[in-house]
């Protein structure tokens, strides 16, 4: 008979598992949240790049300035700033904005921000709310390997790449793949990938390489530079009425 020690004992028990906690999708998103609570970023701000892909295989870019509150609050100034052209998220909703004005705003969750910032920066109850809310069956679960690491896959069973889908890193638990059915019939499949993560100061992760594909097939590329973390930013960026006389300049601060 094998002699369990004292040691042995205080080994198994004192190094808990959230693998052995996480049983569905709720689960996963109670793990990300808990494991980073208190130790990430409340603002960030970067210089996008963003490539359009063509059907030739061409393609065209575009710099964008973006300002981030979380949760919820994104702002995209699109260059040249004198134009006044972007886009925002701000408490629940889309604008658009042309020649420095928004339109009335639309409803809109931005599932990007939802599972790559906002999941830890409010509660769990919320965030599997707004996940739900995306058509994402949190009931099912799974485990597999994505670029080399271990992964949770929340809402498709093995082998079904036509089911809305979110992948997370099981060691890091950050978001690093999207599947949505989208188009009409709900049979177009948009696929958003969140690739080469950094740490950044003040806790918590950026993906500096977010690839978005339509079937298969690559559409969009966004990549990160100068990212700062934790800047101190007017609360009046995220005001659609204040979008020209508002201090633009934050992706300038260090």
């Amino acid at each position: 008979m094998r002699i369990i020690t004292i040691a042995s004992l205080f080994f198994l028990f004192a190094i808990p598992s959230f693998a052995n906690d996480i049983k569905t999708g709720e689960d996963v998103i109670t793990a990300m949240y808990k494991k980073y609570d208190g130790k990430w970023y409340k603002t960030l701000t970067f210089v996008q790049k963003t490539i359009t892909w063509k059907p030739d295989g061409t393609s065209t870019s575009e710099t964008w300035y973006e300002a981030m509150s979380v949760p919820g609050k994104l702002r995209i100034d699109i260059d040249p700033l004198d134009k006044g052209n972007g886009l925002l998220f701000a408490d629940g909703k889309l604008y658009s904005i042309k020649d420095g004005k928004a339109n009335a705003g639309r409803a809109f969750v931005h599932p990007l921000m939802v599972l790559g910032f906002d999941v830890y920066n409010q509660s769990a109850a919320t965030s599997i709310a707004q996940v739900k809310g995306i058509g994402i069956d949190l009931s099912i679960l799974r485990e597999d390997t994505w670029q080399g690491r271990s992964v949770y896959v929340v809402g498709a069973k093995q082998g079904d790449m036509n089911a809305n889908q979110v992948w997370i890193d099981k060691k890091n638990l950050y978001f690093v793949r999207l599947i949505q059915l989208g188009g009409r019939d709900k049979k177009v499949v948009q696929e958003t990938q969140f690739n080469k993560y950094e740490k950044v100061k003040g806790g918590g992760w950026v993906s500096v390489e977010v690839v978005f594909f339509v079937d298969g097939k690559k559409t969009t590329t966004e990549e990160y530079t100068d990212v700062q973390a934790n800047p101190k930013l007017d609360p009046d960026l995220w005001n659609p009425e204040k979008w020209m006389t508002v201090d633009r300049t934050y992706y300038k601060k260090k």
